[in-house]
């Protein structure tokens, strides 16, 4: 199955994705999307994914959009690989809540568009721009570290798509001189899986 990843390298949610076909041993060709030049808006681009965002994964059967879609997309076309959404309902459930957790409630609001319009169209200084994307980071970290046990992950004892959305977001925090030390379970979480060969290998870097 030949598939296109249209990606970003600083995008949290691209990040996302290059995980999952890593861990899963997935090939893929990268096509960069750079989104500081607005080639997410172009015609060439929008022509396949009118939601002219990143990531995009075209496929045999067309071009399927948001991260999360795509990572149960791959958890359902290749059955043979390790599972990111294991384990029963319930613990699919509960990947999914806090995976959404991130991508929804926290991702959003320091996205690069939204910031881009704060410093845009609404002329809040730098300093404001921070201020509020430290401001959602805190409040969506503090919930997310009291809800952690003591593991190497996010749900359980393995690898899940909810340590997918939370490393690429502290890799956001990071670049924004967020603090995280108050958060030890969450960073105890970051550390293992950097280590990983497929943590690795997605990272911007």
């Amino acid at each position: 199955m030949n598939l296109v990843l249209h990606n970003y390298v600083r995008s949290t949610a691209a990040y996302r994705v290059r995980i999952a076909l890593n861990y899963k041993d997935i090939a893929a060709v990268v096509s960069d999307v750079d989104l500081l030049k607005g080639e997410q808006t172009q015609a060439q681009y929008t022509d396949k994914n009118p939601q002219g965002l990143v990531p995009a994964l075209e496929t045999p059967q067309g071009v399927l959009a948001q991260s999360l879609a795509i990572i149960e997309w791959l958890d359902e076309a290749y059955p043979e690989t390790p599972k990111l959404l294991p384990g029963d309902a319930w613990q699919r459930a509960q990947i999914r809540s806090l995976s959404y957790a991130i991508a929804c409630d926290m991702h959003p609001l320091n996205n690069l568009r939204v910031l881009k319009y704060l410093t845009g169209q609404l002329g809040q200084p730098e300093p404001v721009k921070t201020q509020w994307y430290h401001h959602w980071l805190a409040q969506g970290f503090q919930k997310i570290e009291s809800t952690l046990s003591e593991s190497h992950y996010c749900i359980g004892e393995t690898l899940t798509m909810a340590d997918l959305c939370l490393i690429p977001q502290l890799f956001n925090a990071r670049r924004f001189e967020f603090d995280l030390t108050p958060y030890p379970k969450i960073t105890a979480i970051e550390k293992h899986c950097l280590g990983l060969t497929c943590f690795k290998n997605a990272k911007p870097a």
